[in-house]
């Protein structure tokens, strides 16, 4: 019935955007998407840090659809991009981490992972292609990491990291394929978002899809050096500012964005739409994101819950407490834009555009949404990332989130962990003993989910596991 009903809709929309050119607006159409690494929920002040200074993503929120319950698609890097540009969710297009996908010591995993692509296939059409197709001009501005080379997965133009996860340093020399050596010292996120205001001044009266996917803040953590110096003179709070580059780094973001935003008025682009969000939650170690618990790599809300700020004058500024996840933006966009999301590949992602636009939707309430992580990712720091146990930010494991419940279930003993989001955002009370009805409904949709999107499950024994074996914490992960 389900896929009766998709069908449905996809001929209906089909036939709408048939004839979209004719309602077509005067002014162009333009999509600025940018994309944090490593940036937490907590990280910047409009979700209540106390530490860092955002002052331009601050002003943003102020004059944009701010979601307080926005998540990433995965808790790490490759996944998360891969469904934010297919639209699909993880177990369609194989992507479920940055290989390896066993990480940490053999003798302390019980499972063996189940194999895992690399890179998105070119069988999936990108937000790239889709809008590359209906005229617009793309570009990719920094990191893209599920491919080669993103001009081969529908964007024009691409300055960056290709393939890498990471840059090699954030000061020229980068030695990227793609992108060419600034001035020795020129900073990199600086250096992206000169490409990036150069694209939009080369595109001003054209329709036009920008995505930036910064590198900041993800490791190696290098700060500029009056920033490092500001911030180590800055007494930690709640949790924040134990590394005065990871610091650095954020206000440089911020920075940056603010950059942009004044770039894009003395170019006098007619109405962007602007989009901020995050791959994935912050480095629990590094900066914590109480109350939620955990970071990236952890299905716990702090590893998966992040910032996400839509912007433009015809939405409402405001909060929102929909919960949404950031492949949502696939087919929101594509409605917006008035271009027809593909047929070829599942899109599991839901428009949002009447609740950008003000209109309430509670069947999207109603929705569960899902993750799926059939591998493992050892701590950053044994005992220091808040996770279910000292040794994994996670192991193998499905979550399941609806109407303020969320559901764990871990592959290796079995257990599944219930909590009351909305009584208990930071996940310390595990009531799957005393709610058993509620365990069980999801419990129930959890299978039914994976069944339905072939979601791969590890069952194998690992032979190398050693339940005496006790790892170096000098030795933990990385």
């Amino acid at each position: 019935m389900i896929r009766v009903v998709r069908s449905l809709t996809l001929c209906v929309l089909a036939v709408f955007w048939a004839i979209a050119p004719a309602m077509a607006q005067n002014k162009p159409r333009q999509i600025i998407l940018i994309l944090a690494d490593d940036l937490g929920w907590k990280d910047v002040g409009f979700n209540g840090s106390r530490y860092y200074q955002t002052p331009a993503l601050d002003s943003l929120a102020a004059r944009s659809l701010v979601f307080t319950h926005a998540y990433a698609n995965a808790s790490n890097c490759a996944p998360s991009r891969a469904s934010l540009m297919s639209g699909s969710y993880s177990p369609r297009h194989g992507v479920f981490t940055v290989s390896p996908p066993d990480r940490g010591d053999a003798r302390t995993r019980k499972l063996i992972p189940e194999p895992n692509e690399e890179f998105l296939s070119s069988r999936f059409k990108t937000l790239g292609n889709v809008f590359q197709e209906a005229g617009f001009k793309t570009a990719a501005m920094g990191k893209w990491h599920i491919g080669e080379d993103p001009t081969k997965q529908g964007f024009d133009v691409h300055k960056g990291g290709g393939r890498m996860g990471h840059p090699k340093n954030y000061f020229s020399p980068y030695g990227m394929r793609y992108l060419p050596d600034g001035p020795v010292g020129e900073e990199l996120t600086d250096r992206i978002t000169k490409e990036s205001i150069r694209f939009m001044g080369e595109n001003r009266t054209n329709d036009f899809f920008l995505y930036i996917p910064h590198f900041a803040i993800h490791t190696p953590l290098q700060g500029k050096k009056a920033l490092v110096e500001k911030y180590r003179k800055l007494p930690a709070r709640d949790g924040q500012g134990t590394n005065p580059d990871y610091a650095a780094l954020v206000e440089n973001l911020d920075q940056n964005v603010g950059k942009l935003l004044a770039a894009v008025k003395k170019l006098g682009l007619q109405n962007p739409l602007i989009i901020f969000s995050s791959d994935n939650g912050g480095i629990a170690n590094l900066s914590r994101q109480w109350p939620l618990r955990g970071g990236k790599g952890s299905y716990y809300e702090g590893g998966i819950r992040v910032p996400l700020l839509v912007s433009q004058a015809g939405i409402k500024p405001g909060v929102s407490d929909y919960p949404t996840l950031l492949f949502d933006l696939f087919p929101t966009l594509c409605e917006w834009a008035r271009v027809p999301p593909p047929t070829t590949q599942p899109i599991d992602g839901v428009s949002f555009l009447d609740v950008w636009q003000g209109k309430a939707r509670p069947d999207l309430y109603e929705r569960a949404i899902y993750f799926h992580f059939p591998f493992y990712l050892e701590a950053y720091e044994i005992g220091g990332d808040d996770s279910r146990d000292s040794l994994f930010r996670t192991r193998p494991g499905s979550v399941v989130i609806q109407n303020g419940w969320k559901l764990h279930h871990y592959f290796e003993d079995d257990a599944y962990e219930l909590y009351d989001l909305e009584n208990d955002p930071g996940e310390r009370i595990d009531l799957g003993t005393s709610k058993p009805e509620k365990r069980d409904e999801l419990a129930n949709l959890l299978t039914e989910w994976r069944t339905a999107t072939n979601a791969p499950i590890p069952k194998k024994p690992n032979p190398a596991y050693d339940p005496t074996f006790v790892p170096d914490a000098k030795k933990a992960g990385k």
